[in-house]
């Protein structure tokens, strides 16, 4: 594989293994709802536009999904001081308990078929997961997420 086609690979292979993780543990939340929990246990509050743009969807779309997760009691809105007409939303701890429950069962229902993987191969993955990890902590202009 040369190298303009591995970033884009690994991204589908992420995406794929995500799909066969939901699938097989039986988890039918919306990706989208484990994407804003991580993103607000990561990067702590954001205003519910920050989160539509970081999700890549509308304003109205992520209103009704945080609707969801608030009546779950997985995030909790409140009013941003500077701006009346802003509103922050955090992860609870029943929200950051969840995100974690949901990252061991994936964890749980892949390890399976990563069984036969020699330390070489579990070196190269962990260094992989290490890069993007250092390369998803900023947008593309370089700021913070």
């Amino acid at each position: 594989m040369n190298r303009q086609d591995v970033i884009p690979s690994l991204v589908l292979s992420s995406y794929a293994l995500a799909r066969i993780a939901a699938q097989d543990a039986g988890n039918e939340a919306p990706a989208a709802q484990w994407r804003v929990l991580s993103l607000l246990e990561q990067n702590g509050p954001k205003r519910v536009g920050e989160l539509a743009v970081a999700a890549r969807t509308t304003q109205p779309g992520m209103t009704r999904l945080l609707g969801t997760l608030e009546r779950e009691g997985l995030v909790l809105r409140s009013p941003v001081p500077e701006d009346s007409r802003a509103t922050a939303v955090a992860i609870t701890p029943e929200g950051s308990r969840a995100l974690h429950a949901w990252r061991e069962e994936f964890r749980d229902t892949l390890a399976p078929r990563f069984t036969d993987l020699d330390d070489d191969d579990w070196h190269a993955l962990t260094r992989a997961a290490e890069i993007l990890a250092a390369h998803t902590t900023t947008d593309s202009t370089g700021a913070p997420q």
